[in-house]
């Protein structure tokens, strides 16, 4: 077996771990408002959220294409490598930007921080190629992902504070226990469409990856990608890798984004729940790679703003917008000291030693995460400044 056939599976097992590691961390963007508000059990609200996001994975192609054309500048327009550079070059570039996004979802999932997988993605593809003296298309970036990543989070608050706000107003005379009842069933519906949201623009993004590593290796061109569209197992390993990570919960960052944020009732968690999968769907069906982190953030911040005298916890919020404004660059310098390292020792060896390291680490995040676990049994405790409820030290047996 040659070395670029080594590397080419290297990078799609590694694109599968990172589809994984999306999943878990992001489940709390469609469902953490209504495990909050009792809207669905735990275990019942991972379980729809991740069936929902393998169908969504079958439903759009348009932000893989966005992938493949629009971050690093591999191909000519005649479909062939840019002059200069190799197969292997190509896919150990973006081998080592898939390290770069996994590294930084894991160390932010342990802090239970909601920041977005997508850029780290994006982050670690633009360190890695910028080490491999790639071209970066900073017109597609800017364009595609830049604009949208300030934008969204402030659309989404705007639109779900306008809900939020309706939502009251219209139910002033309504009992609340009656009120509360009849939004959790319809959280049901809205928390359901941002999961199917979820799988149609994330699962995209490890599809095009996978789709640019192919090209890199000559399996697959973007005119075949134009004309016949993703092959369907890239489709299907994707959206069933991102549909496991979404079943194991990511109950860390659920917590901060459910009881973190703002203390949220029923009625806002279907105002904000709306407002995310209005505004993801959207997105994807114009090929942009938003982050649904930003969008579900920005939509829960909103529907504390539309309610009147809800108390907003600003500092949790200072806290991930910092950590948003740190994905890109964290994730970039580690894609590039991973491309050094690959290529420094070279060839297949240089990925496997890359590789092994990342597997090294995550175990290492993971055993620490074990010293204080959040779990479907106490997600919903009240919120008491600290991502781990008090009296939640032990593992739990699930």
């Amino acid at each position: 077996m040659s070395g670029e056939i080594l590397i080419l599976i290297l990078v799609i097992v590694t694109a599968i771990a990172f589809d994984f590691t999306n999943g878990f961390h992001d489940t709390g963007n469609a469902m953490a408002t209504s495990i909050a508000t009792g809207a669905l059990k735990p275990k019942v609200a991972v379980t729809i959220s991740a069936v929902l996001n393998l169908v969504g994975a079958f439903l759009s192609v348009e932000v893989a294409t966005t992938i493949t054309k629009d971050v690093l500048k591999i191909q000519t327009s005649s479909g062939g490598l840019v002059e200069g550079l190799s197969g292997e070059t190509a896919m150990t570039i973006i081998f080592a930007g898939l390290v770069g996004g996994i590294v930084w979802n894991l160390l932010t999932w342990l802090l239970g921080l909601p920041s977005s997988s997508s850029h780290a993605l994006f982050g670690g593809l633009i360190g890695a190629g910028l080490a491999g003296a790639v071209a970066i298309n900073w017109e597609g970036i800017i364009a595609k992902i830049i604009v949208p990543a300030f934008l969204s989070p402030v659309i989404a608050g705007a639109v779900a504070a306008l809900g939020t706000f309706l939502v009251y107003a219209l139910t002033r005379g309504v009992a609340r226990k009656r009120r509360d009842a009849g939004f959790r069933w319809g959280q049901i519906g809205t928390a359901s469409l941002v999961s199917l949201a979820h799988g149609t623009g994330d699962a995209q993004k490890t599809m095009g990856v996978i789709a640019l590593a192919l090209i890199a290796h000559g399996s697959l061109s973007t005119q075949s990608i134009e004309q016949d569209g993703l092959p369907v197992w890239i489709i299907f390993v994707c959206g069933a890798a991102i549909a496991l990570g979404t079943y194991l919960g990511g109950w860390r960052i659920i917590r901060t984004l459910g009881k973190g944020l703002v203390e949220i009732d029923s009625p806002q968690g279907m105002a904000a729940e709306a407002s995310s999968a209005a505004i993801i769907l959207t997105s994807s069906s114009m090929g942009m790679a938003l982050s649904t982190t930003h969008v579900a953030t920005g939509s829960i911040l909103g529907s504390g703003v539309g309610k009147p005298g809800a108390q907003v916890r600003w500092g949790v919020a200072g806290r991930m917008a910092t950590a948003w404004l740190t994905t890109m660059p964290a994730a970039a310098i580690v894609g590039a000291l991973c491309y050094f390292v690959a290529n420094g020792i070279g060839g297949v060896a240089g990925a496997i030693v890359v590789f092994a390291l990342l597997v090294a680490l995550s175990v290492a995040l993971y055993l620490r995460s074990r010293r204080q676990p959040v779990h479907a049994g106490n997600v919903n405790e009240e919120w008491d400044g600290g991502l781990v409820p008090a009296g939640s030290q032990q593992t739990p047996v699930a």
